[in-house]
Protein backbone atom coordinates (compact mmCIF):
# COMPACT_ATOMS: atom_id res chain seq x y z
CA UNK A 1 0.00 0.00 0.00
CA UNK A 2 1.47 3.40 -0.71
CA UNK A 3 1.14 6.69 1.32
CA UNK A 4 -1.98 7.82 -0.53
CA UNK A 5 -3.62 4.68 0.19
CA UNK A 6 -2.83 4.20 4.13
CA UNK A 7 -4.54 8.44 4.07
CA UNK A 8 -7.28 7.48 2.06
CA UNK A 9 -8.01 4.82 4.54
CA UNK A 10 -7.50 6.77 7.98
CA UNK A 11 -9.95 9.48 6.53
CA UNK A 12 -12.58 7.33 5.27
CA UNK A 13 -12.42 5.60 9.26
CA UNK A 14 -12.34 9.02 10.64
CA UNK A 15 -15.56 9.32 8.31
CA UNK A 16 -17.20 7.06 9.37
CA UNK A 17 -16.47 7.47 13.04
CA UNK A 18 -17.56 11.05 12.53
CA UNK A 19 -20.36 9.98 11.71
CA UNK A 20 -21.66 7.34 13.98
CA UNK A 21 -20.67 10.43 16.23
CA UNK A 22 -22.83 12.94 14.55
CA UNK A 23 -25.68 10.07 14.97
CA UNK A 24 -25.54 9.55 18.73
CA UNK A 25 -24.94 12.96 19.60
CA UNK A 26 -28.42 13.56 17.39
CA UNK A 27 -30.41 11.28 19.59
CA UNK A 28 -29.49 12.43 22.39
CA UNK A 29 -30.50 15.85 21.49
CA UNK A 30 -33.33 14.65 20.48
CA UNK A 31 -33.98 12.90 23.68
CA UNK A 32 -33.21 16.23 25.58
CA UNK A 33 -35.72 17.96 23.35
CA UNK A 34 -37.91 15.79 23.92
CA UNK A 35 -37.87 15.75 27.67
CA UNK A 36 -37.88 20.03 27.76
CA UNK A 37 -40.60 20.18 25.49
CA UNK A 38 -42.41 23.49 26.32
CA UNK A 39 -39.71 24.49 29.24
CA UNK A 40 -39.06 27.58 30.04
CA UNK A 41 -35.99 28.84 32.74
CA UNK A 42 -39.11 29.71 35.37
CA UNK A 43 -40.96 26.98 33.94
CA UNK A 44 -38.15 24.38 34.64
CA UNK A 45 -37.97 25.85 38.28
CA UNK A 46 -41.23 24.84 38.64
CA UNK A 47 -41.55 21.88 37.05
CA UNK A 48 -38.39 20.61 39.58
CA UNK A 49 -40.60 22.18 42.25
CA UNK A 50 -43.45 19.84 41.54
CA UNK A 51 -41.01 17.19 41.54
CA UNK A 52 -39.68 17.29 44.83
CA UNK A 53 -43.27 18.18 46.45
CA UNK A 54 -44.03 15.15 45.19
CA UNK A 55 -41.21 12.72 46.46
CA UNK A 56 -42.13 14.34 50.04
CA UNK A 57 -46.02 13.49 49.33
CA UNK A 58 -44.96 9.89 48.63
CA UNK A 59 -42.60 9.60 50.95
CA UNK A 60 -45.20 10.30 53.30
CA UNK A 61 -47.79 8.05 51.84
CA UNK A 62 -45.03 5.07 52.50
CA UNK A 63 -44.27 6.07 55.82
CA UNK A 64 -48.36 5.86 56.30
CA UNK A 65 -48.54 2.65 54.50
CA UNK A 66 -45.51 1.13 56.43
CA UNK A 67 -47.75 1.93 60.20
CA UNK A 68 -50.70 1.02 58.83
CA UNK A 69 -48.80 -2.58 58.07
CA UNK A 70 -47.48 -2.56 61.59
CA UNK A 71 -50.55 -1.51 63.16
CA UNK A 72 -52.55 -4.17 60.50
CA UNK A 73 -49.92 -7.00 61.93
CA UNK A 74 -49.90 -5.72 65.42
CA UNK A 75 -53.59 -6.56 65.37
CA UNK A 76 -53.51 -10.06 63.68
CA UNK A 77 -51.59 -11.91 65.99
CA UNK A 78 -55.19 -11.49 68.13
CA UNK A 79 -56.83 -13.78 65.07
CA UNK A 80 -56.98 -17.14 65.40
CA UNK A 81 -54.25 -18.71 63.62
CA UNK A 82 -53.57 -22.40 64.72
CA UNK A 83 -56.43 -25.01 65.30
CA UNK A 84 -56.53 -28.11 66.05
CA UNK A 85 -59.34 -30.62 66.21
CA UNK A 86 -59.27 -34.56 67.24
CA UNK A 87 -62.15 -37.12 67.06
CA UNK A 88 -61.64 -39.79 69.85
CA UNK A 89 -63.50 -42.45 71.78
CA UNK A 90 -63.31 -41.80 75.63
CA UNK A 91 -65.69 -44.75 76.44
CA UNK A 92 -64.62 -48.74 74.90
CA UNK A 93 -67.98 -49.78 75.45
CA UNK A 94 -69.54 -46.90 72.59
CA UNK A 95 -68.53 -47.54 68.87
CA UNK A 96 -67.22 -44.74 66.81
CA UNK A 97 -65.01 -41.57 67.10
CA UNK A 98 -68.16 -39.20 68.01
CA UNK A 99 -66.17 -37.11 71.04
CA UNK A 100 -63.77 -34.40 70.18
CA UNK A 101 -61.59 -32.15 71.28
CA UNK A 102 -61.12 -28.74 69.59
CA UNK A 103 -58.13 -26.14 70.21
CA UNK A 104 -58.08 -22.57 68.41
CA UNK A 105 -55.13 -20.49 69.53
CA UNK A 106 -53.74 -17.21 68.57
CA UNK A 107 -50.24 -16.44 67.34
CA UNK A 108 -48.94 -16.23 71.30
CA UNK A 109 -50.06 -19.34 71.76
CA UNK A 110 -53.62 -17.98 73.78
CA UNK A 111 -56.92 -19.41 73.37
CA UNK A 112 -59.02 -22.26 74.59
CA UNK A 113 -59.12 -25.78 74.19
CA UNK A 114 -63.11 -26.82 73.77
CA UNK A 115 -63.68 -30.70 74.42
CA UNK A 116 -67.11 -32.51 73.77
CA UNK A 117 -67.84 -36.01 75.24
CA UNK A 118 -70.59 -37.58 73.47
CA UNK A 119 -72.27 -40.50 75.54
CA UNK A 120 -75.53 -42.20 74.52
CA UNK A 121 -77.21 -40.39 77.06
CA UNK A 122 -75.98 -36.70 76.47
CA UNK A 123 -73.14 -34.68 75.77
CA UNK A 124 -71.08 -32.77 77.59
CA UNK A 125 -68.95 -29.94 76.54
CA UNK A 126 -65.91 -28.35 78.92
CA UNK A 127 -63.88 -25.32 78.17
CA UNK A 128 -60.10 -24.55 79.24
CA UNK A 129 -58.60 -21.02 78.88
CA UNK A 130 -55.02 -21.53 77.48
CA UNK A 131 -52.57 -18.84 78.12
CA UNK A 132 -49.19 -18.84 76.32
CA UNK A 133 -49.60 -22.42 75.66
CA UNK A 134 -50.00 -23.06 79.44
CA UNK A 135 -53.15 -24.49 81.06
CA UNK A 136 -53.96 -23.88 84.94
CA UNK A 137 -56.02 -27.39 84.96
CA UNK A 138 -55.24 -30.78 84.33
CA UNK A 139 -55.63 -32.22 80.30
CA UNK A 140 -56.88 -35.09 79.44
CA UNK A 141 -54.01 -37.12 77.14
CA UNK A 142 -56.09 -35.91 74.14
CA UNK A 143 -56.31 -32.47 74.74
CA UNK A 144 -52.90 -32.31 75.69
CA UNK A 145 -52.24 -34.24 71.70
CA UNK A 146 -54.49 -31.58 70.10
CA UNK A 147 -52.93 -28.56 72.30
CA UNK A 148 -49.64 -30.03 70.62
CA UNK A 149 -51.07 -30.05 67.30
CA UNK A 150 -52.25 -26.71 67.35
CA UNK A 151 -49.13 -24.89 68.48
CA UNK A 152 -47.56 -26.54 65.99
CA UNK A 153 -49.80 -25.59 63.04
CA UNK A 154 -49.70 -22.16 60.79
CA UNK A 155 -53.01 -22.28 59.35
Amino acid sequence: MDLQGIIFFIFAVLGIWLTALSIVNYRIFRYFKSLSKDVTKDNLITILERVVDREKQNSRGIEELSRSLQNFEEKSRKNLQKISLLRFNPFKELGGEHSFVLTLLDADDNGVIITGLHTRERTRVYIKNVKKGKVDVELSSEEKKSLLEAKKSKN
